[in-house]
């Protein structure tokens, strides 16, 4: 079943490739606990089917690194990608899209997170197996306030431009 506006986030992990050691992180791959992410904050949330993939490396990554500064002046206190990529190929493609301290570039290798927000898609047929559904939602103290999933093949309301119109 899909997540949907009103729901609490689901109990799961993403994985963060970091860089430099610190706040309790080590560097190179650090498990987080998607609900300890969004306890008592204000976050954007968006996935999308692959790391280095045309749409999702030109248009929907640099959307949200370009607007972070005006989704944190709507009161967003951090964001996060999600794909199903291990860590060290998010972190890689994090430091492509020069997205550090900006947009947190956040593995879900086994889909195992995609799978419990219902939003996998299934690109078996392509050789690509299961990813994301590329949408973006806003969370507020784990629950979702808002939900944008794309039609498959389109990519026109999970970017930061609508998300920081219905932030207002």
């Amino acid at each position: 079943m899909t997540i949907k506006v009103g729901d609490r986030l689901p109990e799961g992990t993403l994985s963060e490739f970091i860089e430099v050691e610190g706040n309790g992180c080590t560097v190179g791959p650090n498990q987080f606990k998607v609900e300890d992410l969004a306890k008592g904050r204000k976050v954007v949330i968006f996935g999308l089917p692959g790391a280095f993939t045309p749409t999702c490396s030109a248009k929907h990554v640099p959307s949200y690194v370009a607007n972070y500064d005006k989704l944190k002046a709507k009161g967003v206190d951090a964001v996060y990608c999600m794909s199903v990529n291990d860590a060290f190929v998010m972190g890689a493609w994090a430091r492509e899209q020069k997205s550090e301290g900006k947009v947190h570039m956040m593995g879900d290798g086994s889909a195992d997170y995609t799978k419990k927000l219902g939003l996998e898609l299934d690109l078996v047929a392509r050789g690509m197996g299961t990813r994301c559904q590329r949408f973006s939602m806003l969370v507020d103290n784990g629950v979702v306030k808002t939900l944008n999933v794309e039609a498959p093949g389109k990519y026109e309301v999970s970017d930061a431009e609508t998300m920081l119109r219905q932030l207002g």
